[in-house]
């Protein structure tokens, strides 16, 4: 059990630098600004808590590549984990309570194990955390008490998932301190979208979570809902010419939850008109076949949704053909169709409540100008949708000068993206590759 001043030390090593460079990238200032950052947070833990036993954890980011809103309805979706991270200092007490410190969010909680309640008005940050705990009682895992100091520089609010980057670090922490790293990531994520289901009222599928959780870029078919099928996917095809890059549009999309829950609601009625729970259950001729009279039941919004959710799922498949047969231009070329698909059928690129405000909907359009202009790239709403943030794939050789065009029109950062192939880890347990839960050797 390393000790702060352990802790220290092993964060200035050469090993541990090069293990970091596995989780963010090459490059002296990028490795130095995350030891910075590490060493940090080790001293806001140690002033805190007073350390004794201390672990260092790391729960990435996720950027959603195609299959955009098909998992709430048991779709196919490809997905990444992103060197944007949630970083956390851990250690377990023995006073049952669990003590939680955000320096991200400046939050300073504790929920006692022995006397927990709903309280009100209590912040989104501990009434997810109280939904994690109950969701690893309810499926007979162990809890007990720990303390943790936590940072996230994964950007809030813009389709990254920062709350599932949240979740799967806490799921991380107890499944190591509690659970001997014996959980899957598959059962971690159902806890995470459990916490969301029922503290935030958030219908959210599994995609961000087991992306969060599971690390590399990875093809998920969520047919059989209980066992999900993670294939990883060989991106260098793509990586070795483009760059991922996320472009915010100005707008946040934190208080969209009626939006967002409209998608699988509407879904989810065009799949009730047919007898089915889910349009997994169906296939597009299914919906066709009855199709004037599901627009008169559900509405032709719900209609285009559901066809977008079939085009999706057949997108996906040439994606991983693609990719395994270093196709780039083809697997690019799929890309833009799902943009097109989420802007035109799925419609979640502004919301109806404010349709004078549509950062999304422009910001895409200019980008789709200024790869028109140049040839070549791939552009898409990014995430949940209806504001936030775009991806932009784009030849490495056009970076520089789409970030200048992008700036004249006021947008700045432009996040430039590193797949990682870890995703929510104990960064201890790096060192010691063979100690690692299954699911995070990838």
């Amino acid at each position: 059990m390393p000790s702060i001043a352990d802790t220290l030390q092993l964060i200035h090593s050469e090993l541990f630098r090069d293990r970091l460079s596995e989780l963010y990238g090459e490059g002296q200032e990028t490795l130095n600004s995350q030891i910075e950052r590490y060493s940090s947070l080790v001293h806001e833990y140690n002033e805190r808590f007073n350390g004794t036993d201390v672990y260092l954890f790391s729960s990435p980011g996720r950027s959603e590549i195609s299959g955009n809103h098909t998992d709430h309805n048991l779709g196919k979706v490809i997905a990444a984990s992103i060197n944007m991270d949630c970083i956390g200092v851990a250690e377990k007490n023995g006073d049952n309570k669990v003590n939680i410190k955000s320096i991200t969010y400046n939050e300073d909680f504790t929920i006692d194990l022995s006397h927990r309640e709903d309280l009100p008005n209590a912040s989104g940050t501990y009434t997810l955390v109280e939904g994690i705990l109950n969701g690893f009682e309810k499926k007979g895992y162990n809890i007990g008490g720990f303390n943790v100091c936590v940072t996230s520089d994964v950007i809030s609010a813009a389709g990254v998932s920062s709350s599932a980057s949240f979740e799967m670090l806490i799921c991380a922490i107890l499944n190591f301190l509690y659970n001997d790293n014996q959980m899957d990531v598959v059962t971690c994520a159902k806890i995470g979208q459990f916490a969301e289901n029922s503290k935030w009222d958030k219908q959210s599928g599994l995609l961000d979570q087991i992306a969060c959780g599971h690390g590399g870029l990875i093809s998920i078919d969520f047919k059989d809902a209980q066992h999900p099928v993670i294939t990883s996917l060989n991106f260098e095809p793509v990586d070795q010419a483009y760059k991922l890059l996320i472009v915010p549009t100005g707008g946040n999309h934190a208080d969209l939850s009626r939006e967002y829950s409209s998608i699988p609601s509407e879904m989810k009625a065009v799949a009730g008109e047919l007898g089915a729970k889910v349009l997994g259950e169906l296939s597009m001729e299914d919906v066709l076949s009855r199709l004037q009279e599901i627009r008169e039941k559900a509405g032709d919004r719900a209609v285009l949704r559901a066809l977008h959710f079939f085009e999706e799922n057949g997108r996906v498949e040439k994606q991983i053909k693609a990719l395994e047969e270093g196709h780039a231009d083809e697997f690019l070329k799929l890309v833009n169709e799902s943009g097109n698909s989420s802007w035109k059928w799925l419609q979640n690129c502004y919301s109806n409540l404010t349709p004078e405000t549509q950062g999304v909907s422009l910001y895409l359009a200019v980008t789709e100008l200024f790869i028109k202009n140049n040839g070549a790239g791939a552009c898409r709403v990014h995430g949940g949708g209806f504001a936030g943030v775009i991806m932009a794939l784009l030849p490495k050789a056009l970076v520089d000068s789409y970030t200048e065009y992008m700036q004249s029109f006021g947008v700045d950062p432009i996040y430039s993206i590193r797949m990682r192939k870890y995703g929510a880890v104990n960064v201890n347990l790096l060192l010691n590759d063979d100690k690692l839960p299954a699911a995070a050797r990838n």
